[in-house]
């Protein structure tokens, strides 16, 4: 076990790095983060913050000789990163394998399909002739993604007939792309899980998510599915941890069809934006757990102590002023989270708001109303 005070090194400097370090710190944990951005969301929170590339490995070396574990709160992270922690014996978690798989949307879905693990149909394409064959034997609608660095509908894009197929490749940059069947799906779900150093499994249930415009808008927790259905959501969450031998957090993103069948649509092996809601409504939050699973400790508990629903704040809400955060928060049960980045853009994630109730469409009406009481004129 790496027990307290001992140092967690953070590879990424966001929101979901801030998050963790907030838990950890609870827990008497320090931690040093190390990315190419100053005064990081996370290091605002750190002990110590490195500014330095990815491939910088000179400066990577170093941190990692400075840390007790290792960990990334990003997958777009150098895979020779986690080569250089194993070099220096410090544990990386989850490992560099997980890395290299998930940061990579092809390894990805070969790996998945690989396990026998339900997925959307897809094909590789690196070449004009190969997009071709792909559109015909996928078919149309698809969507065309960058096989690497895509996140929050970054690099995709929608072909709706076979003639659309080489316009859709220059708007991805004719780079190495994976063509994946469209899914006319029924709800968009996520099950957010841990495993831990002895292969302890624990998991926080099926949440719901809704995604306009490819960014997520709005989960709730538990999603309205039977019990059936979330048992086996959460059975594929298991094998997929099992399988890649993952030690910490891992959100697996899926589509429910209108046929009734879950199919797996993405990977993010770290703690997930429709996780965190956990931090109010569960006994331990994805970011506690998180620490717990890669210092060796028991899982805490996953039980949600109430309904909760999570809405993000992009950006688009300054547009017209500063926020009306007490406006927001005079919504009862409604929690702020600020993840202390300076510049609002549209599409950025610059925080989010919790609501806990007693009921989940209670819970998505209360939280819903808060955001928009943000835009309401401040009595200042």
């Amino acid at each position: 076990m790496i027990l307290p005070p001992a140092i967690i090194g953070v590879f990424g400097s966001g929101q979901l790095g801030r998050m963790l370090a907030l838990a950890a710190r609870a827990m008497g944990y320090r931690i040093h983060t190390f990315s190419p951005e100053r005064d990081s969301p996370t290091g605002q929170i750190a002990d110590r913050e490195v500014r330095a590339d990815y491939d910088d490995l000179d400066a990577v070396r170093d941190f990692v000789r400075q840390v007790d574990v290792v960990t990334f709160e990003f997958e777009n992270v150098a895979a020779a990163v986690a080569q250089v922690a194993a070099e220096e014996g410090v544990p990386v978690r989850p490992g560099g394998h997980v890395l290299h798989t998930t940061q990579q949307r092809l390894r990805e879905k070969r790996f998945l399909a690989g396990a026998g693990l339900p997925v959307t149909p897809f094909a590789a394409v690196t070449t004009e002739a190969g997009l071709h064959a792909a559109v015909a034997r996928i078919g149309a609608p698809a969507v065309l993604k960058t096989a690497a660095f895509g996140y929050d509908g970054k690099g995709q894009a929608r072909i709706n007939a076979p003639a659309q197929a080489l316009a859709a490749w220059d708007a991805i940059g004719w780079q190495e792309a994976i063509l994946e069947g469209f899914v006319e799906f029924e709800r968009e779900l996520s099950v957010v899980a841990a495993r831990g150093l002895d292969g302890a499994f624990a998991h926080w249930g099926v949440i719901e998510n809704v995604h306009p415009n490819h960014i997520l808008d709005v989960s709730v927790a538990p999603a309205n599915v039977n019990p059936r259905l979330a048992a086996d959501a959460v059975e594929l969450a298991r094998a997929v941890l099992a399988q890649l031998d993952v030690v910490g957090v891992l959100c697996v993103e899926m589509f429910l069809d209108r046929r009734d069948r879950l199919l797996i649509n993405e990977l993010a092996p770290r703690p997930h934006n429709s996780g965190h809601l956990t931090i109010e409504a569960s006994a331990t939050s994805q970011f506690e757990q998180q620490a717990r699973a890669i210092c060796g400790l028991p899982l805490g508990s996953t039980e949600l102590l109430r309904p909760a629903a999570m809405a993000n704040l992009l950006g688009d809400i300054w547009e017209t002023g500063a926020p009306n955060w007490a406006a927001a928060l005079a919504t009862p049960g409604v929690k702020l989270h600020l993840y202390g980045k300076k510049a609002p853009r549209a599409g950025r994630k610059m925080g989010h708001l919790t609501a806990l109730a007693s009921t989940i469409e209670e819970a998505r009406a209360k939280v819903l109303q808060a955001r928009a009481a943000l835009s309401e004129a401040s009595a200042n």
